[in-house]
């Protein structure tokens, strides 16, 4: 009889962690924090196989999705919306660009994972500030790693890289 309570203990030890969940923020606030007082008018995408593919040589990642979340700011810039996979679970990140396609910001919407939350931190984020289409944005290199946030780390550089690769190939033509 005494050992049953023993095993209670350890079945509780063995039990998987929870998955820690957590919104920063919703689009609109974001929205309103990246381009504030500015009208931000819907401008979504379809991308096509050849956008698909032409994103995937020109950046080394491929979109998780074929549709692009973008929305085109009254001064010219963008706001996209888009994920990545951090170690196991989504991030929600966005990213404004300035009418000239540099970053003017990255925020972290939602962050899923129970550790590595650091890529929210604005020292962080900030290096990101400026970059154009073209940057390597590597991990270790063009962007610092943050021990424990590894993955998360290279995952939101590579999805940064990806985005102004998306810009270049997709939504710039059309503001020409």
């Amino acid at each position: 009889m005494k050992s049953r309570f023993y095993l209670l203990p350890l079945a509780l030890l063995a039990a998987p962690a929870a998955a820690h969940a957590t919104t920063y923020m919703s689009v609109e606030q974001a929205q309103a924090l990246m381009f504030p007082g500015e009208a931000l008018k819907p401008d979504p995408r379809a991308l096509t196989d050849a956008q698909v593919a032409a994103i995937r040589k020109d950046s080394g990642e491929s979109p998780l999705s074929r549709e692009l979340k973008a929305w085109r700011a009254a001064d010219g810039g963008w706001f996209i919306l888009d994920q990545v996979v951090g170690k196991h679970e989504f991030i929600t990140f966005a990213l404004a660009l300035d009418s000239a396609g540099a970053v003017r910001s990255v925020e972290i919407l939602d962050y899923r994972e129970s550790y590595g939350g650091q890529v929210r931190e604005a020292a962080w984020r900030s290096q990101f500030v400026g970059k154009r289409h073209g940057a390597a944005l590597k991990l270790g290199q063009d962007v610092k790693n943050i021990s424990g946030a590894t993955l998360s780390s290279k995952h939101v550089a590579d999805g940064v890289r990806r985005l102004l690769s998306t810009y270049a190939l997709v939504l710039a033509p059309s503001v020409h």
